[in-house]
């Protein structure tokens, strides 16, 4: 199922979240700059879980670049319909955890979810040395927040079969509940495997999720009581 919109209206501007979707397409755009050197730039900007665990054995303990990964990994994708496909879950979703927590604490959420669900991946691949990127990580945390404060609001959705398109709604609680329980059963599928070039950071997404529906419970914010 392609998520097309939500059924929740914000009540401000999303200056945050659109912010956030304009510094992806710029970390996108540096991507495409590098060309033959995209390599030496992922390793350089991406999230090495072999490197972390490295820490204390040598002098990257004290690189501060070591650490900023957790962040410049978020603002990075593995290719354009990773980009779209992250851009679009931000879109749907973000405005309305932005508007529940406020301009300010939804950046610092959105950040500190991404650092969360970095180290949940790092956490079950620490011999991996291959560079993760992406914006899953962050955006789980917004879709675990989303599941918390409006649990009844609708997502509309495209559902393809074979060359018939059909639009459905669904509740926000079923389609991010199976979303979730999806990343859980990959990532456990995926314990102890290989590290492979490529592949999807599950746990970063399962991290994230639970992260993000965390915040919302602790921080105390009531899950609204609109399905629209």
């Amino acid at each position: 199922m392609i998520p097309i919109r939500d059924t929740i209206k914000s009540r401000r501007f999303p200056l945050v979240n659109y912010t956030f979707i304009a510094l992806c397409g710029f970390g996108f755009y540096l991507e495409l700059q590098a060309g033959a050197d995209i390599d030496p730039f992922l390793r350089n900007h991406g999230l090495i879980p072999a490197q972390v665990f490295a820490l204390g054995t040598d002098a990257s303990f004290f690189d501060p670049a070591l650490y900023a990964r957790f962040i410049t990994s978020i603002f990075l994708h593995a290719g354009i319909m990773h980009f779209l496909g992250n851009m679009l879950f931000l879109w749907i979703f973000g405005d309305n955890v932005e508007d529940r927590m406020g301009h300010v604490g939804y950046a610092v959420f959105y950040v500190v979810g991404g650092v969360a669900a970095g180290l949940a991946h790092v956490v079950t691949n620490p011999e991996s040395m291959i560079p993760t990127i992406g914006a899953s990580g962050s955006i789980a945390a917004v879709m675990g927040a989303y599941i918390v404060l409006y649990p009844r609001a609708r997502i509309v959705s495209a559902v393809i079969i074979l060359v018939f398109v059909r639009v459905i709604s669904v509740p926000a609680v079923i389609y991010l509940g199976l979303w979730f329980v999806l990343q859980l059963m990959s990532g456990t599928a995926a314990l102890g495997a290989a590290p492979t070039e490529g592949g999807v950071a599950w746990w970063a997404h399962a991290g994230g999720f639970v992260f993000g529906a965390a915040t919302v419970v602790l921080l105390g914010l009531r899950s609204s009581s609109s399905a629209e």
